[in-house]
């Protein structure tokens, strides 16, 4: 029997301006261009939908998943073209209380939604540049990890400062994830010092592919975003990588049997064991 065929994805880089409208003009091209290369997942990054730092502004304008513009646009490719498309995240009304929901989502080839997932570790910061964040006043978090099942793996979702919680991409994992998805609006210093090294951490504490879809450049919000959307593998090698934080498409050919073969190299997942303390 010969081996599986690669599994291209695709992963997109943004740069998302801070209203529905414009945000859906700038990400579609980029993931019709990711599908014209072959790509048969596209992941897009964090806050696909709306970048806007202001709360004031923000939360007003947040529609609710069933209505939200970008949603519906991606929807819509996915259908036209039957390709899975995973939009990192997309902020949306919740159905209840005040707060929004920073959630992944993911469509398959008919278009229809599968499965979301919310944010589950809230990025409340005060950094050593003095720049501060903190999510959780805007944002209910999630409670719930979650994997979905596709044609060609089993994919774990978590979203940007998730990638810092080592304990759910190993859940995920035992759970049979192989794919990790990671889209991110990662700030610029943390990015230059932790983005890569913790991606492919993750990916390799887990035998896992990771795959890293980035918010880059500086927004119309002033807020500064890192880029190098990235790919890594089980063993923890870069597959490919934007070495920039331009807008931009990336595509991988992933060797699915890779995982299989980490995970029996060193069986981490299998190995570890339960203790007591300190």
């Amino acid at each position: 029997m010969s081996p599986p065929a690669p599994l291209r994805v695709g992963l997109i880089q943004t740069r998302t301006p801070a209203t529905h409208a414009a945000a859906l003009g700038h990400v579609a091209p980029l993931v019709r261009q990711a599908i014209a290369g072959g790509a048969k997942v596209v992941l897009t990054p964090e806050c696909t939908n709306v970048v806007q730092r202001d709360r004031s502004l923000l939360l007003p304008a947040l529609k609710t998943l069933d209505e939200d513009p970008v949603v519906l646009g991606l929807r819509e490719i996915a259908a036209q073209t039957g390709t899975w498309i995973a939009i990192g995240s997309a902020l949306v009304r919740r159905e209840t209380g005040d707060k929004a929901a920073n959630r992944q989502v993911v469509i398959d080839p008919t278009g229809a939604i599968v499965a979301t997932y919310d944010k589950l570790h809230m990025f409340d910061v005060d950094l050593p540049t003095g720049e501060t964040a903190r999510e959780s006043s805007a944002y209910e978090p999630g409670d719930a990890a979650v994997v979905v099942d596709t044609p060609w793996a089993k994919l774990g979702l978590t979203i940007c400062y998730d990638m810092r919680f080592p304990a759910l991409h190993r859940a995920l994992a035992l759970a049979g994830a192989t794919v990790l998805t990671v889209p991110a609006a990662f700030t610029r210093p943390t990015g230059e010092a932790h983005w890569e090294i913790l991606l492919r951490a993750r990916a390799i504490e887990t035998g896992s592919f990771v795959l890293a879809a980035a918010q880059g450049g500086f927004h119309e919000d002033g807020r500064g975003t890192w880029g190098r959307s990235i790919v890594v593998g089980p063993w923890g090698e870069v597959i490919a990588t934007l070495d920039h934080d331009e807008p931009g498409v990336l595509l991988a050919d992933l060797d699915l049997t890779a995982a299989d073969k980490a995970r029996a190299a060193i069986p981490a997942l299998k190995n570890a064991r339960a203790f007591t303390g300190p």
